[in-house]
């Protein structure tokens, strides 16, 4: 091995140790509590020496939460092959709590911190996320066309739907309260096929939302929400109604 390519493995295996410590500091102390220094000192190195490789705190984040977001994005991209539509959602909505699992402390800083920069403020990096969502809200929108969901249902409302329900067991599971044990992945399956039922017997959607708040896209223009709804089914399906919300902070 050559004296550069020696150089660069060793500025690789720095880069790699700076950004596990700060992840663990991160969550374990929460963003706004950690500094350059703070990192510093857990991997024994100088302030001066870290800020050779990040600029900032903010620059370390955004590379742990890309980190983060392309290993999520890894499992859905797998999840969204199947050729039937409705199983590629359920596989896609499991996946993505089997990422929360998999990766705790990524789930926790990329969903669960509120002090941590918005991506907007770096949204051409991510915008593969804006890709992935993307071709998440088109396999919904193929089973509204197949007729496997109603025809009237935003496949964005559904979106919300099924990730805010995941999301939550993903939550419930991460703080262990209340505890699931082993229960978590069952309950998880169980809130995807409960939110995919009521969106098949019409169950009014009024949360719609932003479409692709806070999943990278141009920065926002100013705020704005829209309500759409699917038919219900039955005079009963229509007195129901499902609320959603969804976002990373």
């Amino acid at each position: 091995m050559g004296i550069r390519e020696r150089q660069e493995r060793e500025r690789q295996a720095v880069a790699r140790a700076i950004l596990d410590a700060a992840r663990d500091l991160f969550v374990s102390e929460g963003y706004d509590h950690v500094s350059m220094r703070k990192i510093a000192e857990r991997i024994e190195y100088s302030p001066a020496a870290i800020y050779r490789y990040f600029s900032s705190k903010d620059h370390i984040f955004f590379a742990l939460a890309e980190e983060g977001f392309r290993l999520m994005a890894d499992r859905v991209e797998t999840s969204l092959r199947s050729a039937d539509p409705l199983d590629a959602v359920r596989r896609t909505f499991l996946a993505f709590y089997e990422f929360s699992r998999a990766h705790p402390e990524y789930f926790a800083l990329m969903f669960l911190d509120r002090t941590v920069p918005s991506i907007r403020r770096n949204w051409e990096r991510f915008a593969f996320i804006r890709e992935t969502r993307g071709e998440i809200v088109a396999r919904l929108r193929q089973c509204t066309t197949r007729g496997l969901l109603p025809a009237a249902l935003d496949p964005e409302a559904a979106f919300n739907v099924l990730a805010a329900a995941v999301h939550g067991v993903a939550v419930m599971r991460l703080c262990d309260r209340p505890a699931l044990g082993e229960q978590a992945e069952a309950l998880a399956r169980d809130v995807i096929e409960v939110a995919l039922a009521g969106l098949r017997d019409g169950t009014t959607v009024t949360y719609v939302g932003v479409h692709g708040h806070e999943y990278p896209d141009e920065p926002a223009k100013g705020a704005a929400s829209a309500s759409r709804t699917a038919r219900p089914a039955s005079r009963r399906a229509s007195r129901r109604v499902v609320s959603s919300s969804r976002g990373t902070s």
